[in-house]
């Protein structure tokens, strides 16, 4: 008999009607995701949330009452946390309180479906954190992938992601994720060939093909440059 798909409780929270209901039409169309609140405002969810954490908040920001950031203080990091909001500039704010992802109203359907992916690794990998590990040895990586240790050479690896507490490493042929902040991979000697360009990525730089204001591009793939990051690429085409 065949396991179902592993579904994660999800509880949606914003005052806006309109965007409420986008936010759930959107949402369902991810089945690892398993509506089980829909709120319209912070202050009415505290009581349920506190008693019952879901495993993923969508959640507005600018709210009546409690605000979307003081929620997430308050609860702290039981939940994998995404922002929703139509004020970019909360976006500083929400990645201090460890947000896995920060989308601005109104939603875009890929970008959606982006930070969709983002979220549906993360949980996955918390589920079995136990199986993510990597070490350094010469010029590679040895990523644990249950009971195999898969040798990783570093000059294969395009970039790497951040995803909260993880990092998918990324090569021409697979991806692989371990259980590391990017910014710690970052401060090992070995990986000094790669720049960090954004807050969730860093590029190996032999790999880079062309830089603009905005993004990196890399053997076909496009990358987002952060504005604190843009000095790190000067000089480097």
């Amino acid at each position: 008999m065949s396991v179902p798909p592993r579904t994660y409780s999800t509880v949606i929270i914003d005052d806006n009607e309109i965007d409420r209901l986008s936010a759930v039409a959107h949402a369902r169309r991810f089945p690892f995701l398993a509506i089980t609140a829909v709120y319209a405002s912070a202050d009415e969810a505290i009581p349920f949330l506190e008693k019952d954490p879901p495993d993923v908040l969508l959640l507005d920001i600018d709210m009546p009452g409690t605000s979307g950031l003081a929620l997430r203080r308050l609860l702290g990091e039981k939940s994998a946390c995404i922002f929703i909001t139509s004020f970019p500039d909360y976006a500083v704010e929400s990645f201090e309180l460890a947000a896995l992802d920060f989308l601005v109203k109104p939603l875009d359907k890929t970008r959606f479906e982006k930070a969709m992916d983002r979220l549906h690794d993360y949980l996955e990998l918390r589920e079995k954190a136990n199986l993510f590990e990597c070490t350094l040895g010469g010029n590679s990586i040895f990523i644990k992938e249950g009971h195999n240790q898969v040798k990783v050479p570093l000059h294969e690896i395009i970039y790497l992601e951040a995803l909260k507490d993880y990092t998918r490493v990324v090569t021409p042929k697979k991806k692989y994720c371990v259980l590391s902040i990017l910014g710690k991979l970052l401060q090992e000697a070995a990986f000094s060939s790669f720049v960090r360009i954004h807050r969730s990525y860093a590029v190996q730089k032999h790999f880079i093909e062309k830089i603009t204001a905005q993004e990196v591009f890399v053997k076909d793939i496009t990358l987002p440059v952060g504005r604190s990051y843009k000095a790190s690429l000067e000089g480097l085409t």
